[in-house]
């Protein structure tokens, strides 16, 4: 039997390597059209920033390694241009026809549209793929720019801009939202804008990007669309959020067909409905289960709580679940409790970290939280982000029994000190 895997980069590669350790005598074979596989996407903007000195330590595995070490048959600059699931094979740009008996569509997202009269710009650019950072890297080698508009205020808008100033340039990050990081949280907005005012970066909320034709720098990170038509065009049905719509074991409408990663949705653990949060993490978990069931094993992906971090000129600024705005637009009746607290003794460098976390006023259950700091924040935020994996109350969150040592946390941790504050809420 052959699975056939479309995408080599994270929700791709994990479902062949998942589906080659349910089954070691299973063909696969894997189809990317570009030139990398296998690269950390996350890690461009710390490319651009001077973090990462060679892209090359952004690529984790090559097609050699899939070869040698797992017998899978990696093809990179094969571009899939459509699937004929009744025939069980897949037409390639050039004419070949490859065929299948399962297959794993995880052909990811990209870079949202924007503005025709922007995109054309000459100094405009993403930062979605390896070659795009690099590009803009020999711009900023060669060019010399000075100011830059960055249009969204999304995780790769913010990490741009801190990657821009690191390059010495002036910048503005223009976002039509009211909020930062698409998420309806007026408190993280405001923390958010004050940690760009204090290294100089200008932040428009609420605004359309106009006149950025005179900046020397535009970077477009307004956002990203899943890759699905592909999908379409074979019959697979589309869901609400216009990803394509799967089950928990990650299958689609046709039997057989599995999608993963950033062009598939996920189910939401609080609201118990379809999303579309196209990460890392979740691209590589959809991933295992969509190979792990595309061998033959039974596997479920119980869903997300859109957990996840990005850095501020070195805050970390985390959430999950619902913000009490957005809880309420769920129909829940949410309470809010918002503290500041050391991260850790301050004699041992110990910085203040402010943890906010909401529950239904009715139920108790905890229905989402934030942190932000300077130390401390991915292991607050993962406490939470567990809370709402086993729909926790407030009461059961204020049990848990977390670890004290000075040297790395207090002997009242943060979580447990807004969740204390929360119990007397609801």
């Amino acid at each position: 039997m052959r699975l056939l895997v479309i995408g080599g980069v994270a929700a791709g590669l994990s479902a062949a390597a998942r589906a080659r350790r349910v089954d070691a005598g299973l063909e696969i074979a894997v189809l990317e059209k570009g030139s990398t596989i296998s690269y950390g996407a996350c890690g461009l903007p710390f490319y651009v920033a001077g973090r990462v000195r060679r892209a090359e330590q952004l690529i984790v595995y090559t097609p050699a390694y899939f070869a040698k070490e797992r017998n899978i048959a990696v093809r990179t600059g094969a571009r899939v241009v459509s699937i004929s699931h009744p025939r069980r094979e897949v037409v390639l740009d050039g004419g070949e026809r490859v065929h299948y008996d399962r297959l794993v569509i995880a052909t990811g997202a990209r870079p949202r549209p924007a503005d025709p009269a922007i995109a054309a710009l000459p100094q405009a650019f993403t930062m979605h793929t390896l070659e795009d950072a690099e590009r803009l890297k020999r711009f900023l080698s060669e060019k010399r720019p000075a100011r830059a508009a960055v249009i969204g205020a999304g995780y790769i808008g913010l990490e741009a801009a801190d990657a821009l100033r690191r390059n010495g340039l002036a910048v503005t990050i223009v976002e039509q939202s009211p909020h930062v990081l698409g998420r309806d949280d007026a408190a993280l907005t405001a923390t958010v804008r004050q940690r760009l005012e204090r290294f100089r970066v200008e932040l428009r909320l609420g605004e359309r990007a106009q006149g950025v034709e005179r900046y020397d720098l535009v970077i477009l990170a307004n956002g990203i669309q899943p890759n699905v038509e592909l999908a379409a065009g074979a019959g697979v049905e589309l869901g609400r959020t216009g990803a394509i719509r799967v089950d928990e074991r990650m299958e689609t409408s046709l039997a057989g067909v599995y999608a993963a990663g950033d062009c598939a949705e996920a189910m939401h653990l609080v609201t118990g409905r379809p999303v579309h949060i196209p990460l890392g993490t979740t691209a590589n978990k959809m991933g295992r289960v969509a190979g792990a069931n595309a061998a033959g094993r039974r596997a479920r992906f119980s869903g997300v709580a859109g957990t996840a971090i990005v850095s501020v000129f070195g805050m970390g600024v985390a959430f999950t679940g619902l913000s009490g705005a957005q809880a309420r637009q769920e129909g829940f009746s949410p309470v809010a409790a918002r503290i500041t607290a050391r991260s850790r003794a301050r004699y041992f460098g110990g910085k203040p970290i402010t943890v906010e976390l909401v529950a239904d006023g009715g139920t108790r259950r905890l229905l989402g939280g934030s942190v932000l700091g300077e130390d401390g924040v991915a292991g607050a935020i993962n406490v939470i982000a567990t809370a709402l994996h086993h729909r926790m109350r407030v009461e059961e969150l204020d049990d848990l029994d977390l670890a004290y040592a000075p040297p790395f946390a207090m002997v009242w941790d943060p979580v447990l000190i807004a969740a204390q504050q929360l119990s007397k809420m609801v």
